[in-house]
């Protein structure tokens, strides 16, 4: 859900539209992190009206699940990319060096 809401077309005309009224929030939808959150609190606030979720109703959950759905949508950020998984190559020459202390 936050990539879509971060990343996918479908909503860049509502992110740009968010961007151009206020900064902060223009911010906050071009930040996985930031709309993570916000979709975790989201999905929190849903919990009664769908048989997905069994939290119960108080600030501490709220709080968890949104650190959890910032954090999901951190790594997943960091290791998918447009173009799929991110792969990259790591200097031989830095495994050499450590290899050999």
């Amino acid at each position: 859900m936050t990539q879509i809401l971060v990343y996918g077309s479908i909503f860049e005309t509502q992110r740009r539209w968010i961007g151009e009224k206020s900064d902060w929030f223009g911010t906050l939808v071009h930040c996985p992190m930031c709309t993570g959150f916000w979709v975790g609190a989201f999905l929190f606030g849903i919990n009664g009206l769908t048989e997905l979720f069994n939290f119960e109703y108080n600030i501490a959950n709220l709080l968890i699940l949104g650190c959890i759905s910032s954090a999901t949508s951190y790594a997943l950020n960091v290791v998918i990319g447009d173009m799929g998984i991110k792969l990259t190559t790591v200097n031989s020459t830095l495994i050499e060096t450590r290899s050999e202390k």
